[in-house]
């Protein structure tokens, strides 16, 4: 079976990194899985060496891909220009939707007319996800599709397996907090500055991490508020961490004693928050869906009111001055994602749909053994 995966950016967030574990697995099973994006926006080094990646914006180029690979399966992911394409290159095999988006104004063009194609089914990511995409469509079928994580990749490293010598370094006798993520609007990077404000007042024993950035939109005015709160001492910011680094940038959380900290206003799913979990690292959200489908509050993390700064403050000093907590949180988040998010268990059901809609000779790959 021969899949092509259509979406316009090409991120380091969590859709790519979903799609490079099912990629991986796909792989195994007799699956191959190739790439198109539109627009570059830093993720080429985390998918390159896992599958083709086509980065194209050229009309003609992607009608002729189309065309002349011969796929089995199209999955478009919140894509509406796509409809046309597919029209063009007269593309008759099953297509699926993948709606990601977390916010109707955006999801609405993605997913409201599909300009002729059919549609086979709509998979999203987690219930709350299944709640919004209902509200705009009707009588295609909705599968929820958990992300998955990669558990040979990301898990708890010991201490001999940490590299203590590639950024971030942790500090001495300190306690990190870390947000992973871009800087825009919808990840809500003020309030953290907020936090980190408070806590800096409040404790001198903890250094807060921003992973990520380096494309992000608003990541000039963050720099210049994060100069101009003064808070360049207690907030440290890696623009660039490579994914191959990124278990052990979670391996010197949890060793400090630390969790990590979203402040995100809505998600769709929320990849950081299953591998902090299967790292062994508590997770501190907004207590809102879909975070509560994945961070099970007071058992593999801390949830705090709305965007509310005080209770986010709170949860994180109750995590942070209670290592007995700290410890049974961070078994419990390994086995949580062991047990509902590893890859194995959820692109096993993204495979078994994939055989619903693409037929298949019994015997020609492991797939059909499943």
């Amino acid at each position: 079976m021969k899949v092509l995966i259509i979406w316009r950016l090409l991120t380091v967030g969590g859709v790519n990194a979903g799609w490079r574990n099912r990629a991986i697995y796909f792989k195994k099973h007799g699956i191959e899985t190739e790439f198109l994006y539109t627009t570059d926006h830093g993720g080429l080094h985390i998918m390159e060496d896992v599958a083709p990646v086509y980065l194209t914006k050229d009309e003609e180029e992607i009608v002729n891909i189309i065309r002349t690979n011969q796929y089995d399966a199209i999955i478009v992911v919140d894509t509406g220009k796509a409809y046309k394409w597919l029209n063009k290159a007269d593309y008759k095999g099953p297509v699926i939707i993948e709606a990601r988006t977390p916010e109707l104004i955006k999801l609405s063009p993605h997913v409201k007319s599909f300009r002729g194609i059919t549609p086979e089914a709509i998979i999203v990511p987690s219930h709350y996800q299944e709640r919004l995409v209902s509200i705009l469509t009707d009588g295609i079928p909705v599968h929820v599709i958990y992300n998955g994580v990669d558990t040979s990749f990301f898990r708890a490293l010991n201490s001999d397996e940490i590299d203590y010598t590639s950024e971030p370094l942790p500090p001495e006798n300190k306690k990190i907090v870390a947000y992973i993520g871009r800087l825009d609007k919808r990840k809500n990077w003020p309030m953290l500055l907020e936090i980190a404000k408070r806590m800096k007042q409040e404790r001198e024993d903890v250094e807060f991490w921003i992973i990520g950035g380096a494309q992000s939109v608003q990541r000039e005015e963050f720099e210049v508020q994060w100069k101009a709160e003064q808070l360049t001492d207690i907030v440290k910011w890696f623009p660039v961490i490579p994914y191959q680094q990124m278990p052990h940038m979670y391996a010197k959380i949890r060793e400090s004693g630390g969790c990590t900290l979203a402040t995100t206003k809505s998600e769709s799913f929320g990849n950081t928050f299953i591998e902090s979990m299967v790292c062994g690292v508590p997770v501190v959200a907004s207590r809102m869906m879909p975070v509560t489908e994945l961070v099970k509050e007071g058992e593999t993390g801390r949830l705090y009111r709305g965007q509310n700064v005080d209770d986010a403050v709170k949860q994180i000093h109750s995590i942070l001055d209670d290592p007995v907590a700290h410890q049974r949180m961070s078994e419990e988040a390994i086995q949580r994602v062991h047990q509902y998010f590893s890859i194995e268990t959820v692109a096993h059901q993204y495979v078994e749909l994939l055989k619903k809609f693409v037929p298949t000779n019994e015997g020609d790959s492991e797939v059909n053994s499943k």
